[in-house]
């Protein structure tokens, strides 16, 4: 990718990043107790190269040990630069777990947050005997056969607005358990299966907790509609246990046409 050489005159900038979270705790800074996040990273770069403190905003936070394909963020600054010296000077004071794919001057009206309309997770399962030592927290390893059609069936009952109390993790503070799910597929790809699911917004661990009743229904331990009955029955504590972490990955956050954005902030399909 060619970036441009051109001084960025906008205050607020938009970035793109990508990162492997097996070593964080999560996207969000946490100070007590301080430990490892990406966002304290970026933010640490980000001011080194603007000679400013800077703080960022992102278009979904993600937990402990998940990754990011295309996680977007936005921030302010008096420092002007051109696209080349944010990206490559912010990269340099990255650790090679995290990396800025691009740079770019946005409104003043865009928040990486509250401006999206909708994100998209990608959940990887290495469904083979055997681990492998490449994809180390990277896959999710489940050496039994798995149905994924009736895996994707079980998907088709979370699709719309709905309320998820049952798979919103126990320690969530959003106001409201009702998401919008627009689209939830599973699919095989060699070895590997893959839920995709795009939603307006997702409670703590919603993800996670959604694949872990799929992998039940795939294993044939329950029924397709079971992920329905584990809906309505708005209790977490009946549900399948939580799927490990380092399977899911961030891949895009939508915005409106207007931002122009969508095309540029597509993840690869798998790594």
């Amino acid at each position: 990718m060619q970036f441009s050489k051109h001084i960025i005159q906008s205050n607020r900038i938009a970035l793109l990043v990508e990162y492997d979270g097996s070593h964080f705790h999560g996207w969000q800074i946490q100070k007590k107790p301080p430990v490892a996040t990406v966002q304290a990273v970026v933010e640490k770069a980000l001011s080194y190269v603007a000679n400013e403190p800077v703080k960022v905003f992102c278009a979904g936070r993600t937990d402990a040990g998940v990754h990011a394909t295309a996680q977007l963020i936005h921030f302010e600054s008096q420092a002007r630069r051109s696209e080349v010296s944010w990206v490559k000077g912010v990269n340099t004071n990255l650790p090679n777990d995290v990396v800025i794919k691009w740079a770019r001057a946005v409104p003043d009206d865009f928040h990486a947050r509250f401006t999206a309309t909708a994100r998209t997770y990608r959940y990887v399962i290495a469904n083979q005997a055997m681990r492998s030592s490449i994809l180390h927290k990277k896959v999710t390893l489940i050496d039994e056969f798995l149905d994924v059609s009736s895996m994707h069936e079980a998907g088709q009952y979370l699709l719309g607005e709905q309320n998820f109390s049952a798979y919103r993790g126990a320690s969530c503070q959003a106001n409201t358990p009702n998401r919008f799910v627009e689209t939830l597929k599973v699919t095989q790809q060699g070895q590997f299966v893959v839920m995709e699911i795009c939603a307006n917004a997702f409670l703590l661990h919603m993800v996670r907790n959604i694949m872990g009743v799929l992998i039940e229904v795939g294993l044939g331990k329950k029924p397709a509609i079971w992920a329905q009955q584990v809906l309505h029955g708005r209790d977490r504590t009946k549900a399948a246990k939580t799927a490990p972490p380092h399977g899911l990955y961030f891949v895009q956050a939508h915005y409106p046409a207007q931002y122009g954005l969508d095309d540029a902030i597509t993840g690869p399909i798998f790594l």
